[in-house]
Parts: structure tokens; sequence; C-alpha cells
């Protein structure tokens, strides 16, 4: 691909600060290239990286008796009893539905059904919970009836029950509507499966769905504010498709099932290059893999697209070399696509080939590590008013 000069407007446009561009300078001990400073565009977004908010999320107990996964999984687990675990996990589209409120809505709900089963879990029921704007404005009527369709369309196809949900309705959610989806599953937790790049030389596969230029920068998109040109970004939206969905769903779980996994992550935010840096990170390996291996939807794409493609119902899969004939057995039974694209290797790096050229080579830890700030505090003029009023119980 063509290297684009690496300037201040390009640092600012990929939402990076300048601040930000020099501790990347120092994590690399070099200068990144275009498709690098992609990577870490999406990584250190809000959206992936939760550099403004991680550390008031804290703040919340994640700790039980009962808790057997907390943070920094696909989904959390809760100890039932009887050898099972309660599996979920929630999921703002709040951004993208205010743009593509169909779009987003569905793979809010298929975001978090395949980070269900990714960890094992059959999903057994959506929810939703909105807050949209006043019912008397046309475009929250607008929204509301997409949001509304995109979740049950997808739901229905994937065959996943919609339980139940909220809705509220306030003029201060006109201008940026809360899109909130929630997916609960079981689990039997001696077949849990985590994301973990493990055991030097083990095979790196893509599972699913063919990848393509939708959702490119989602992550990124997701983390800025929404303005008249924001709202043009139809492209950043994902594209679900419920039907492969529901047939990768099927797939992963005997997978899991039959002990064929290593570890596995859900393509969500970010992409490929999450699910690599991440997997990596967590298992204190590298990983390296070649893009033209991987099946595309469309002719022309460039490492940067793929890497940060956030296609719908994809899968990155660490499998064992002396498992792939059965886990081949496996997919093809459910018409499942699928592809080796690398292995796991042992320096820590994600390198990204196309063919024999090099594209990236990134230290997984400086991805999955993002910058944490604690930004000033400053209490709303309207709170004391609003602690004033008594709620019904």
């Amino acid at each position: 691909m063509e290297k684009a000069a690496i300037t201040k407007d390009v640092v600012e446009q990929m939402g990076l600060s300048s601040e930000e561009y020099e501790n990347i300078k120092k994590l690399m001990g070099r200068e990144p290239n275009y498709t690098e400073l992609g990577t870490f565009s999406a990584m250190w977004s809000e959206h992936c990286s939760y550099k403004n908010s991680k550390n008031i999320l804290k703040l919340f107990p994640t700790k039980g008796k009962q808790v057997v996964q907390g943070p920094g999984e696909n989904a959390g687990v809760v100890d039932i009893g009887d050898g099972l675990g309660v599996v979920f996990k929630v999921e703002s589209h709040n951004h993208p539905s205010a743009v593509e409120p169909y779009e987003a809505s569905a793979t809010g709900g298929g975001g978090c059904a395949r980070d269900i089963f990714t960890m094992g879990a059959r999903p057994l029921a959506l929810f939703g919970s909105l807050r949209l704007g006043r019912l008397d404005n046309d475009r929250v009527k607008y929204l509301l009836k997409e949001i509304a369709r995109g979740f049950t369309t997808y739901a229905n196809i994937a065959e996943i029950p919609v339980a139940g949900g909220e809705i509220y309705f306030d003029e201060t959610y006109e201008g940026n509507p809360l899109v909130n989806a929630m997916t609960v599953g079981v689990v039997k937790l001696d077949k849990l499966s985590k994301a973990r790049a493990s055991g030097i030389g083990n095979l790196v596969l893509t599972i699913g769905g063919a990848t393509g230029r939708d959702g490119v920068e989602g992550a990124a998109f997701a983390s800025a504010g929404i303005t008249e040109e924001a709202e043009q970004k139809k492209s950043a939206v994902a594209i679900g498709d419920p039907k492969m969905g529901k047939i990768l769903r099927e797939a992963c779980l005997e997978l899991i099932d039959k002990d064929l996994i290593v570890g596995m992550q859900d393509m969500g935010a970010a992409g490929l290059i999450c699910s690599t840096s991440e997997t990596a990170y967590k298992a204190k390996t590298g990983i390296e893999i070649d893009i033209s291996k991987i099946p595309r939807k469309e002719e022309g794409m460039n490492a940067y697209e793929i890497l940060l493609s956030e296609s719908q119902e994809r899968m990155l899969a660490i499998v064992d070399k002396n498992k792939l004939d059965a886990v081949k057995k496996v997919l093809d039974e459910w018409g499942v696509p699928f592809a080796v694209i690398g292995k796991v290797t042992d320096d820590g790096m994600v390198r990204v080939k196309d063919g024999t050229m090099l594209e990236a080579e990134v230290p997984a830890k400086a991805l999955a590590e993002g910058p944490v700030y604690s930004r000033e505090e400053k209490k709303p003029a309207y709170l004391e008013e609003v602690n004033k009023l008594e709620l019904n119980t």
C-alpha cells in the first residue's frame, strides 16, 4: 500500500493527541507508519481502552464469592451452582445508533451474543435498554422504530429470544440516544473458554464471515462526538448477518464442547487488530498473521482496512495444529468458512504481513494497554435539583 506521511493533521484526524503520538513513538522506538498509527487510533480510543473512564469504572465492585470472571474477558461469569455459570454482556451502541439505527442496534445484540458464545455459553435471552428524546419529535420516532426493528430482526433470525427491555423518553437524549443491548447465557464451568493466544506455534484462524470495509474506524467513530460530519460516516457502522451469526454460534459451541479450541475472541470493535493484540497480550505471547490469506468481501482492500474492519460474525481462534482436521470437520459440517492466517509467536509482537511484505509490527502490550487519564471533575449545576426528586420505589 502507499505509505501516507504522518503529519500533525493525520494524528489529530485519528483522534490521538500530540502527547499520545509521542508516547507511541517511545513505545515503538521509532516513527509508526500509517497502518500502525491506525491500530493505535482504534485501540487507544475510549471505546476500546476506556482511557477516560477506567479510573471511575474501577470504583464499581467486581469481585465476590460467586464471581468466576470479572472485567477483562469477553463477558462476565457468575457461579450459580451445579457446575453452571451465568454469562452476561452489556454493550452500548449509542453513537452508531444515532447515525444508522437499524444496523447499529442489530450489531449491538449480535455482538453481545458472540461475546457470550465465545466463552462457551449458549445465549438464552436478549434485552434492550433505550433512552431517547421526546416522542413528539419526528427524528426520535424514526430512531425508535429503526432501533427496535434492527434489534428484533437480528434476534428473530438468529433465534435468540428477546426477553425484555426498557425505554425512557427525555429531551436531553435528542442529540445522543443511549442504546444498550444485553445477552445472558449459561455455560458449564468446566467448558469455559477464554481469549488467550497460548501455545507457541499454535495456529491462528479466522472463523465466520468475510472481511469488508464496513465498520472501518468504527471504534474511533464511536468514541468521537456526534457532529454533522460524523453523521455522514455511515460506512463506519458495521452490518450484521444474523444467518451467519446463527451457524457461527452453533459451530463455535461445538468446537468448545469438543475441546478443539485453545482460545477465541470475537472480532468486534477494532476488528482483527483488537482480537490479535488482546489475545496475545493476555497470554504474554505474540502473533504473526498474513492478511493475504483472509477471505474478503471486496477487492483492493489494504492492510489498514483489513486490520480495522468491523465486519460482523467473525471470530479469531487459536488452534493446536494437531487438531486442525477436527476443527475443519466441525466447521465444514456447519457451513462456516475459515482460514488459517498465522501462528502464535514468543516475541510479544503483533506482526502483520501481506504475503512477503511487512505491513505492521507493534508490541501487543502497547496496543492492549492504552493510556489512562484522571479527568477534571465538575459537579453539574442541575444535580442538586435532581437529587430533590422523589422516585417511586
